[in-house]
């Protein structure tokens, strides 16, 4: 296929076509009408310019194709003002607070770097890539990091984990009241007259040993010891379907089901939906995250809320709080977490 930003030199044949210059901000300039200097404050959204007058400029770069270099911004600058992210691609919870991470950071004037990881990809090598990039800070959501490495990296780059799974020195963290979360969703069920109510947790995923002490303890508190079944699992669809089975397989169903998170319920529900049982009438599901998935209306799954976008914020400000107000002392941000009641709860089935 013909490459239509080429021209070719018909009279000199044999030789590589000639690709067109590619517009520099001085070309932004001419165009406009104004200096080169007036442009650069435009495109690092600095004041000095008026409202016209950025118009003007934004559309003759868009007119001549011209893209700010922002590589070489970076290697000009003192300070890149830039925050690493590391992220796994795996939760929706996840990839809402990495969204979620834009807006905050903007406010703040910084700008993000985003590193996932990958089977091929270990942890370190995607933290090695955004120090590369001249990340100021890293943020990492839900990894399941030694503590060994974070406080290593943490000893010369400041570090906040969302929803870690352990804790290392020098870190900041932000998590959710997981303990209050689980607990939550105990007392609307016992509240609505179930006993039987099975946990299937989180292995070793990111806050699922509170959740596991969460459901324990709240059991306890409703009088339901008797009652207290945990099984194994993690935060995915199969590991829900596979408990599910579990149940199905011994033949005494609980009359209500706590998942790890909001993808370990959506395999609960899909297998007993499958199984013929119905939804709350048959068997209640709880899920965690008030993820997307939970939102959805042919799920409609109760679920335990845990805000992205605070998140979102209060990591970035616990990075603007190291890199510009001198903060040294490490911070554990907890915040509230909130049950979302929709259709996938309901009175017991013997009630």
């Amino acid at each position: 296929m013909r490459d239509p930003g080429v021209t070719d030199r018909p009279d000199e044949p044999g030789i590589p076509p000639i690709r067109p210059k590619r517009p520099t901000m001085s070309d932004v300039a001419a165009r406009v009408g104004v200096s080169q200097a007036l442009v650069s404050l435009v495109f690092r959204n600095q004041p000095g310019a008026s409202s016209l007058t950025r118009q003007r400029v934004i559309q003759a770069a868009e007119e001549l194709g011209y893209r700010p270099d922002t590589a070489a911004q970076l290697l000009r600058r003192t300070r890149s003002r830039q925050l690493g992210v590391l992220f796994t691609m795996r939760h929706p919870h996840d990839v809402g607070v990495v969204e979620a991470l834009y807006p905050a950071a903007q406010k703040h004037g910084y700008h993000l770097a985003l590193s996932a990881m990958a089977a091929a990809r270990d942890e370190r090598q995607a933290v090695e890539q955004l120090l590369g990039l001249r990340s100021e800070a890293i943020i990492i959501i839900g990894a399941e990091s030694s503590p060994q490495h974070l406080a290593t990296v943490a000893g010369h780059t400041p570090l906040i984990e969302i929803s870690p799974c352990t804790r290392a020195a020098g870190v900041d963290v932000v998590r959710t009241a997981d303990i209050k979360g689980i607990r939550q969703a105990v007392d609307h069920l016992a509240g609505l007259g179930h006993r039987a109510i099975t946990h299937i947790d989180g292995g070793s995923m990111p806050a699922a040993d509170e959740r596991r002490r969460g459901y324990r303890s709240a059991m306890r508190r409703h009088g339901l010891d008797g009652h207290i079944q945990i099984l194994p699992g993690d935060y995915t669809e199969e590991s829900g379907a596979r408990a599910a089975r579990e149940l199905l397989r011994r033949g005494e169903l609980p009359t209500a089901v706590i998942a790890g998170n909001d993808r370990c319920a959506h395999g609960v529900l899909n297998t007993f939906l499958r199984a013929g049982l119905t939804v709350p009438t048959d068997v209640s599901i709880v899920g965690y995250d008030d993820s997307r998935l939970a939102q959805l209306s042919f799920i409609d799954l109760t679920s335990v809320r845990q805000d992205a976008a605070e998140m979102a914020e209060r990591a970035v400000r616990a990075a603007v709080e190291r890199l510009d107000e001198g903060r040294t002392a490490d911070r554990d941000i907890v915040l509230e977490p909130t049950l979302v009641v929709r259709g996938s709860t309901g009175p017991p089935r013997d009630r």
